[in-house]
């Protein structure tokens, strides 16, 4: 199958996960915009030439350049991302990057980001376990404010746990309060 029509597919399954856990748990403006900016050129012509379907094309771009200019652009229009939210500390700390704590809704969405990167990637393999396995195998932590990391090890760990039931409604009622 053409590589942009099998990047388009891929992409826009992953959206619609992600759109299916926000809604589940009341983020609908996160949901319906969740990753809009794949669809730009800048992100969407890197992601065809480097498609591969098993793993994201941001990683082999990342392999063959020392860099990927698609994840770049990505990471800073997207707040569900922990990346967005690393700054220039102002806290004793000054001209270093420091992470700061990501608002709850972000936190969420990003939940849902990672457990839908989960089932598109592992495909029949999938099971609550693997959100948090990748998170596990990682270097998270280092970069993210301890806050979000712990609150979103909490989060998986619910999930590899009790699944998706219980921890989505967990989210909705208590950590989202609604």
């Amino acid at each position: 199958m053409n590589k942009a029509i099998s990047h388009f597919k891929t992409i826009t399954y992953h959206k619609y996960l992600v759109m299916k856990g926000c809604f589940r748990v009341g983020l609908y403006r996160q949901g319906v915009l969740h990753d809009l900016s794949k669809y730009m050129p800048s992100e969407f012509f890197v992601g065809v030439k480097y498609y591969q379907g098993d793993r994201s094309p941001n990683n082999a771009e990342r392999e063959d350049i020392g860099y990927s200019s698609a994840w770049l652009h990505h990471k800073g229009r997207n707040k569900h991302h922990y990346e967005y939210w690393i700054d220039y500390s102002s806290r004793g700390m000054e001209g270093f990057m420091a992470p700061a704590p990501m608002p709850i809704p972000y936190l969420v969405e990003m939940v849902m980001d990672r457990i839908a990167a989960s089932k598109v990637y592992k495909g029949e393999a999938y099971d609550d376990t693997c959100p948090l396995a990748y998170l596990m195998s990682g270097k998270t932590h280092e970069m993210i404010h301890p806050k979000t990391y712990k609150q979103l090890k909490v989060l998986l760990t619910m999930l590899a746990k009790y699944g998706e039931d219980f921890t989505f409604s967990y989210i909705k009622h208590v950590v989202l309060g609604k």
